[in-house]
């Protein structure tokens, strides 16, 4: 199953407190004493990549592109962002970026209900809980 989701909304236009604190709980002061037993925590290069009881969570520093120059999908068991922007000025001289990255959604994921948001200060947050109910696997955290 392969999906896109919509770019984000202009930050003037977005309550953060309210946008991140369900994506991000542990910000939020609802952190479980449980939580802080073994969470699978892993560090890719400007990326940390957290998997615990709350679900699947991925903080990239995106600070150079716009959201508009953002995309990220689902593609499989992977979410893929891709950032791109054209060249502009900057300093005396012209520079472009683009990145592609992967990260593979460990099972017990519900990977339709993946969402992203940007922050103000430039970091991208992707989020997607854990399944519940009857399709509900146990977690299990896949290295790369």
């Amino acid at each position: 199953m392969d999906f896109d989701l919509p770019p984000s909304f202009p930050s003037s236009a977005i309550s953060w407190e309210r946008v991140l604190s369900p994506l991000l709980p542990r910000l939020s002061g609802t952190l479980e004493p449980s939580e802080l037993l073994s969470p699978a925590i892993e560090h890719s290069g400007s990326a940390q990549v957290v998997c615990d009881q709350s679900g699947f969570t991925v903080q990239m520093d995106v600070k150079h592109f716009s959201p508009d120059e953002l995309v990220v999908k689902v593609t499989g068991d992977f979410v893929e962002v891709h950032g791109k922007h054209k060249q502009r000025k900057d300093g005396p001289g012209l520079v472009s970026r683009q990145f592609n990255r992967r990260y593979r959604i460990p099972d017990g994921v519900d990977v339709t209900a993946v969402e992203s948001a940007v922050s103000p200060d430039g970091v991208l947050v992707i989020f997607a809980p854990l399944l519940q109910g009857e399709n509900s696997r146990p977690l299990i955290h896949n290295e790369p």
